[in-house]
């Protein structure tokens, strides 16, 4: 339901954390934590229904980010779905009522929003939101936005093409599995392999993966094949020189990185969730939920403490939001 345009609530809901640490330590929950009443002209007020949480969330919270992100207290998390109660002045792309969704951090670790998405409303600017899919529940489409994001960007820095083999080192976890799927989907390798745990090659193969690995049992570098791509989502970039061609490239998600391997930090923007958004309507990109999601909003500490075991498969998204 569209709420009345002309009132934003003065308060809502949130989970906050004003001071470093541990989930368990440091995190609350207020319920009546202050809203800002001025939305910016480009900006958008969205009743959050459901969250998702990323590991930035609790690398953010034991204090990593400090010099880029030395503001407290802050209100957790990036990604949001959920729909429009009020829009700015400028606004063009959304109205009352429209169902959306995205990462509300331009930047993914500097400039970021003190007021985030663990809470009944969020604020985020037009340019980061798309139109939720229609085929997709507010679950699935919350799940999406950092970690599709994040696998599509290092696609771009790669000058990744149709017809170039790719490994995707940690292909189960919720950035890995959207690069597996894009490099199958959207940028047509012509070979895909991957690395998981044991317990997670089948869900490799249901995904389109070619050659499974098993890091438990085999280095991925000591195997023959060579790649035009490794794309590094756990750390490993390193080892990663080790499985590239000769004029191959790594790319990696996972500071520092190690040249020449290309680090970034992904770029928040709507476009890409826009783009894209036909190969999930059309069921070509499916979204990946860890089995624990939906997690309730008042177990917001136990979701964030789990995704720290870096054992969940897929993604881990909270709902309801009250």
């Amino acid at each position: 339901m569209a709420e009345d345009a002309s009132i934003i609530p003065t308060h809502t809901k949130a989970w906050y954390y004003s001071e470093h640490g541990s989930p368990g330590d440091v995190l609350k929950l207020d319920p009546n934590w202050p809203l800002p009443q001025q939305l910016k002209d480009d900006q958008v007020l969205i009743k959050v229904i459901a969250a998702s949480i990323n590991p930035v969330d609790y690398k953010r919270m034991h204090g990593e980010f400090k010099d880029t992100d030395p503001h407290l207290p802050i209100v957790p998390g990036y990604d949001v779905a959920g729909i429009v109660v009020k829009v700015g002045g400028e606004v063009k792309k959304f109205k009352v009522g429209d169902e959306v969704y995205g990462d509300i951090n331009e930047q993914g670790l500097s400039n970021l929003k003190i007021h985030g998405t663990l809470s009944e409303y969020t604020i985020a600017e037009e340019r980061l939101l798309a139109h939720k899919p229609s085929n997709l529940s507010f679950i699935e489409a919350a799940s999406i936005p950092l970690a599709l994001e994040t696998a599509n960007e290092g696609f771009e820095h790669a000058h990744f093409s149709a017809g170039k083999s790719i490994l995707v080192l940690g292909g189960a976890g919720g950035v890995g599995n959207y690069v597996i799927q894009l490099a199958k989907q959207v940028y047509k390798a012509s070979k895909i392999a991957a690395t998981a745990s044991t317990g997670k090659l089948e869900l490799l193969r249901e995904l389109g993966v070619d050659l499974p690995i098993d890091y438990t049992k085999e280095n991925f570098e000591d195997l023959p094949e060579k790649y035009d791509l490794v794309y590094d989502v756990v750390g490993q970039g390193d080892r990663a020189f080790k499985a590239v061609k000769e004029d191959g490239k790594v790319v990696t998600i996972v500071p520092p990185g190690h040249p020449p391997a290309m680090f970034f930090v992904l770029t928040s923007k709507g476009s890409i969730l826009e783009n894209l958004r036909p190969y999930f309507e059309s069921g070509k990109l499916k979204p990946i939920l860890d089995a624990k999601t939906p997690v309730p909003f008042s177990q917001v500490i136990e979701a964030i403490s789990y995704l720290e075991t870096s054992r969940a498969t897929g993604k881990v998204v909270v709902y309801p939001i009250p």
